[in-house]
């Protein structure tokens, strides 16, 4: 737990400062209902340590998040949902902590999206792909 810090409302929350309705936790994450769900099940996988941004987080945090979430879709019995995580005020992030959203779908409840493709010729594709692979 020394990778949180004072000011931080998950932190906080990891930490038992703040209550939550915890579902589970383990040595790299903690799972918590969402206090503001879409659909019912709406849980909120924070890592156990700090950091606004996912790449800023070390691997062996980010590697638990995934089985984690399989874990809490499982429990909970849904076959349809969303793993939602945001980077960024731009990108819709409100806590500024890293956090990942499980949200259950239904035909009534969950996620609504829009999503507004682009449309890049297999050239600027191709093009792209090279230039992030050589910097890997």
């Amino acid at each position: 737990m020394n990778h949180l810090i004072a000011d931080c409302l998950f932190c906080k929350i990891i930490k038992g400062v703040i209550p939550s309705k915890k579902i589970f936790e383990n040595e790299f994450s903690f799972v918590f209902l969402d206090i503001g769900p879409l659909s019912k099940g709406h849980s909120l996988i924070i890592p156990k340590y700090h950091a606004q941004k996912m790449h800023e987080i070390p691997d062996e945090y980010l590697a638990d998040i995934l089985p984690t979430a399989k874990k809490i879709a499982n429990a909970i019995g849904c076959t349809d949902y969303n793993i939602l995580q945001n980077n960024g005020k731009i990108a819709h992030q409100e806590v500024m902590h890293v956090h990942f959203h499980l949200i259950p779908k239904t035909a009534s409840e969950g996620l609504g999206m829009s999503w507004h493709s682009q449309t890049p010729s297999m050239d600027e594709l191709q093009q792209l792909a090279e230039e992030i692979s050589k910097k890997i």
